[in-house]
């Protein structure tokens, strides 16, 4: 009697969550654009008070030009999580599928960045497991060294709880921990996928081990991949250098919001700890929070938050603002320089036939 009880229970649960899954993202969405305007309307006249000096215009192309330059290297890490699954692939391709499929995640359900990467993967002969296992890997490292940077930064986390941070992320990553996380995830999405696409259905059905030979084309031009033999962790060891690739990534983001809020004001030294720490954990919470495409909204509101009681909000709110703008124009550059490299490569393999 209890079983069946439960088992009541639980399908009342999953039924709740599929009705209301769908009006998540806006809950989300508008609960932190109530925010943002709040905000806003109370600090109005600060914000109307703020002006745009003429020497803070090189500041903001600088910004735009290390936001730019922090897509291409997160692209170049991408390759990095990549070869962590045994698949060779060119520091070019993959700047280039990224920066062509980042300006997806604009795009409501902010999931049809990392599809774009999956197929462009498997076009280019990378095996469907890897390929998604890879876009997998990618934002929980990169949310790992988010929250890695904002925990030494932010000075309103005591030492002990820094201490604590680090070692619960540190030993979160490591393979025999991630590996069932990610291959968990993976059965999640390949189930949620079943009923829309045929081919995920099958997908689903395998056993989430691939081999480390492939029949495709990539597989047959590296003498990388020899074995047959089934791997059944994909992770093999600790991603280290991928998880420094992300830091560094984060870093350069941080470096364009901290050059945008420079050019509305004057920051101390003091304050820039703080302001590096407190992008980090925004930008974290714009990354794993759902329904958000591109972060859009709670990075304005958990920014405000953080900042509001170090600097003016007015200009928070105005720094935030730009620094939206700007990680958009960062957004379709990359987009715009890969169709272009694109058609470069097309060009010259014709000249070649």
């Amino acid at each position: 009697m209890g079983k069946q009880h439960l088992h009541r229970i639980q399908n009342f649960l999953n039924l709740a969550k599929s009705r209301l899954q769908p009006y998540l993202r806006y809950l989300i969405l508008g609960g932190t654009f109530l925010f943002i305007a709040k905000a806003f309307l109370t600090h109005w006249r600060e914000v109307a008070n703020i002006q745009i000096r003429a020497e803070s215009f090189p500041l903001l192309a600088i910004a735009l030009g290390v936001t730019l330059l922090s897509l291409i290297f997160v692209g170049w890490v991408w390759m990095l999580i990549l070869r962590e699954f045994r698949q060779p692939v060119t520091a070019a391709w993959a700047i280039q599928v990224f920066l062509k499929t980042n300006i997806a995640k604009y795009l409501p359900g902010n999931i049809w960045h990392f599809w774009g990467r999956i197929l462009d993967a498997k076009k280019a002969g990378i095996f469907p497991k890897a390929a998604t296992l890879s876009v997998l890997l990618e934002p929980l490292l990169m949310a790992s060294a988010g929250v890695l940077i904002g925990l030494i930064c932010f000075d309103k986390i005591n030492w002990f709880l820094r201490i604590v941070g680090w070692a619960a992320i540190l030993t979160a990553i490591h393979p025999r921990i991630l590996n069932p996380i990610v291959l968990f995830v993976e059965r999640l999405k390949l189930s949620k996928n079943n009923g829309e696409n045929s081919q995920a259905g099958e997908d689903a059905s395998e056993e989430l081990n691939f081999r480390a030979e492939s029949t495709s084309n990539l597989a047959k031009k590296t003498s990388n991949v020899k074995s047959r033999h089934k791997i059944n962790l994909p992770i093999k060891r600790y991603p280290l250098v991928p998880l420094i690739g992300q830091m560094c990534f984060i870093g350069l983001r941080g470096c364009g919001f901290l050059l945008t809020v420079t050019a509305l004001t004057p920051v101390n030294f003091s304050n820039i700890p703080n302001l590096f720490g407190a992008f980090c954990f925004a930008f974290v919470v714009g990354l794993v929070v759902p329904g958000a495409p591109g972060g859009m909204g709670v990075f304005e509101a958990t920014a405000i938050a953080l900042l509001s009681d170090r600097f003016s909000t007015g200009i928070i709110l105005s720094a935030v603002a730009l620094y939206r703008i700007i990680s958009i124009l960062a957004d379709v550059s990359g987009a715009f320089l890969a169709k272009l490299d694109r058609q470069r490569n097309q060009r010259s393999q014709k000249r070649r036939i």
